[in-house]
């Protein structure tokens, strides 16, 4: 009777301390899943920390270097120019500044800016309203916002260009900027494209003729002038064209012309025109294309006086500008585009 007394207690005690080492064996198991978790979760959580620090960038720009994290969705543009590439990258921005003329914005860009919320004018963009929309990239230029960068940088990251006018320089900056830089070569490598195939089926045509010495001309209420450099003379040099033939100093830009007597300096084999539709500009120029000297002018009396679109050769200052503007050329040589 003790005997199976003692055997009782015995299995009794084997089976309580089965229970104990079961219990404690799934209370490790347990121990080492939510240590694998936080594991996994600190490691998770590296990782995006990781991500992120090389996803902001440093960009190098004319007023200094801003650092602009993964790609900016809420831009705005304060130059014409930069508004014009946006839509080349196929970017609608959330504001851009007014056009100079077809206001609110150029005729060739509507249907690409359409809905775009007007910050003020170049000069003068509203600050307040370009706050009001949470930018988080604003495409500046130092020519224009020089003084007021800090205010913008306040608001957003900014990056601004030199100036307002070299097309290619905005493509690159802004392909940088918002994270498109493949996007910026494949727009880029298009233009060097047509420039070459232009530059060959010129020489072709024109043989010995060529390069031909071109003036970009515009005349005003109170004066006229050559665009030497700028948009238009940019692009011109950059296809091969050479400047006025009186006017060969590098360093030129736009030179202005108060006095008939100096209507020799225009002098080329191709004038392209563009002036505003105004009464008193159309004195001015009625006034110097009657003038004698003007008669005597090697484009004058080769009949290669053209009148193009201001906007498109002027004003617009950006890629799709440029491309319309090398349309034109190909026309009016009678080439095959």
């Amino acid at each position: 009777m003790l005997a199976s007394t003692y055997s009782f207690r015995e299995k009794k005690s084997f089976s309580f301390l089965g229970i104990i080492l079961t219990f404690i064996m799934l209370l490790v198991g347990c121990g080492n899943e939510s240590s694998q978790e936080a594991s996994s979760s600190n490691e998770s959580k590296g990782t995006e920390q990781t991500e992120a620090t090389e996803n902001v960038r440093e960009i190098k720009h004319a007023m200094g270097t801003t650092k602009i994290e993964g790609t900016p969705k809420r831009i705005v543009t304060l130059y014409q120019g930069a508004s014009d590439a946006a839509a080349a990258f196929g970017v609608k921005p959330v504001g851009a500044v007014e056009s100079w003329l077809q206001q609110p914005v150029y005729d060739y860009l509507k249907s690409d800016l359409e809905g775009v919320q007007i910050v003020g004018d170049e000069t003068q963009p509203n600050l307040e309203e370009i706050a009001k929309l949470k930018p988080d990239l604003i495409i500046a230029s130092k020519l224009r916002h020089e003084e007021i960068y800090d205010q913008l940088t306040a608001i957003a990251p900014t990056v601004a260009h030199e100036t307002v006018f070299e097309f290619k320089g905005t493509v690159e900056l802004m392909g940088k900027a918002m994270n498109q830089e493949e996007k910026a070569n494949e727009i880029l490598s298009a233009w060097d494209n047509r420039v070459a195939d232009f530059q060959s089926k010129i020489k072709e045509k024109l043989g010995d003729q060529w390069p031909l010495h071109v003036s970009v001309l515009n005349f005003r209420a109170d004066h006229a002038r050559v665009y030497v450099t700028g948009f238009a003379g940019s692009i011109l040099n950059e296809l091969g064209f050479e400047g006025p033939k009186n006017l060969q100093d590098p360093s030129l830009d736009v030179v202005k012309f108060t006095d008939k007597e100096s209507i020799s300096d225009m002098n080329a084999d191709v004038f392209y025109i563009f002036m505003e539709d105004d009464p008193a500009v159309k004195k001015t120029y009625d006034e110097w294309t009657n003038h004698p000297l003007w008669k005597n002018l090697d484009a004058v009396k080769a009949n290669q006086v053209y009148t193009v679109d201001e906007i498109i050769w002027n004003m617009g200052g950006g890629i799709k500008a440029a491309n319309l503007m090398l349309d034109d050329i190909y026309d009016r040589f009678e080439l095959e585009k």
